[in-house]
């Protein structure tokens, strides 16, 4: 099982501007459950003073594809065939949280979920999340 850590720098590596955006991943666990977090910048702000609906895309991909990674390890060639988003409220302009989780993994796709919440705090277990986001990833053969 890859780390959390080892996971971000995978991401990191393939794609630098992840990095440079700041992506973390801090929690990742072998059933496949992740949580990560796009820091908080001013450049994530759209007109009105809302966070930008790709800022909460790419947050919930990278989710997706770290959970995918902590369940199979290392699959860089893992692919996303499909991303379904619902903006649910305002987000704050402050960091965001996507807590992503495996729903179901097959030989060749994977479906997976990911709730995105607004601000610092790590416990969400009574916050409402601000976007909800399903996926389906296209995994490599064997």
């Amino acid at each position: 099982m890859l780390t959390a850590q080892e996971i971000e720098q995978i991401i990191w590596a393939g794609l630098p501007a992840a990095k440079e955006s700041g992506l973390r991943i801090e929690r990742a666990t072998k059933e496949g459950r992740v949580r990560a977090r796009s820091v908080f910048a001013p450049s994530m702000i759209r007109p009105g003073g809302t966070l930008s609906g790709p800022t909460m895309m790419a947050l919930a991909d990278a989710a997706m594809f770290a959970a995918i990674m902590a369940r199979l390890g290392r699959l860089e060639m893992a692919v996303t065939t499909n991303l379904n988003i619902n903006f649910l409220r305002r987000p704050a302009p402050e960091d965001l949280v996507a807590d992503a989780v495996i729903l179901k993994l097959g030989k060749r796709l994977a479906v997976l979920e990911v709730s995105i919440f607004s601000g610092s705090e790590v416990d969400h277990s009574d916050a409402e999340p601000v976007a909800h986001v399903t996926g389906t990833y296209s995994l490599p053969p064997g």
